[in-house]
């Protein structure tokens, strides 16, 4: 059986540098892995679109969500959609890429480049697009969690679009308990309208989207690994077991071969 395409699928935006980074993602997921199909899709706005992509695919597909958390998108839209379009035989759906501390990385890179000195930070908030899902809001609680081990201090996380506690409703209230200097860790993938709202939310500073990052890129990767062994295990684990003896008629002792 031939390996699997990895069909990439990003939320969409309106604004080009979305999908221009989303590409430069998925170009180094390229390098790290040549040789594997690697295919582009947005489940919405953005073309192409998950539908053009898939159609275009002839084999057996792994679809990895490119969200950091869980929700309406990678739960149920994508895989619906994913599952019209190709024979479901074919397909496996990955995990979306976060919460996972590969992500960490990433955002802490995006930080100290916007910053050039996060000791001069008094507080860091995880700001992120949101969910009315209450599977995505924990992810983004676990997220902001691990982003707090990782540089050793609180993180606070606020949301720019659906979910509370709102991203201006924390800078604010960080800033009450004595931070004069407020980062917001950009929970972004691409570009796009919800990091124009992080930029208006009363932080001093604003990190880029996490964009085309080995990191990422690794963990994509991961997701799309992940996903295969699932499926492998799926197989095994259908197989009639084969018994020692059963061949030989009524007498045959039934037990398993070992």
């Amino acid at each position: 059986m031939s390996r699997p395409t990895l069909l990439a699928v990003a939320h969409g935006t309106h604004d080009p540098a979305g999908p221009a980074t989303v590409r430069a993602l998925l170009d180094r997921v390229r390098a790290l892995r040549p040789g594997l199909r690697v295919a582009e899709a947005y489940a919405e706005i953005a073309a192409p679109s998950l539908e053009e992509a898939a159609r275009e695919i002839d084999g057996p597909v792994v679809a990895v969500p490119l969200l950091l958390a869980r929700g309406y998108h990678a739960l149920i839209d994508i895989p619906g959609r994913v599952h019209e379009v190709c024979d479901p035989g074919t397909v496996t759906m990955a995990r979306p890429l976060g919460p996972h501390p590969l992500l960490g990385d990433a955002l802490i890179d995006r930080l100290a480049a916007e910053s050039r000195d996060l000791a001069s930070v008094d507080a860091v908030v995880l700001g992120a697009a949101g969910s009315s899902d209450p599977a995505g809001v924990a992810d983004v609680r676990t997220a902001a969690r691990m982003l707090s081990r990782r540089l050793g201090r609180p993180v606070a996380h606020g949301f720019v679009a659906a979910g509370a506690p709102g991203l201006p409703e924390v800078v604010a209230r960080v800033r009450e308990a004595g931070a004069s200097r407020v980062a917001v860790a950009a929970y972004l993938l691409a570009p796009g309208f919800f990091h124009g709202r992080m930029a208006v939310a009363g932080a001093d500073m604003v990190s880029p989207p996490i964009g085309a990052h080995d990191a990422v890129a690794r963990l994509i990767l991961r997701r799309y690994d992940e996903a295969r062994a699932r499926t492998a295990r799926s197989v095994r684990d259908t197989r009639p077991t084969v018994l020692a003896g059963s061949v030989g008629g009524p007498g045959a002792t039934m037990r398993p071969a070992t």
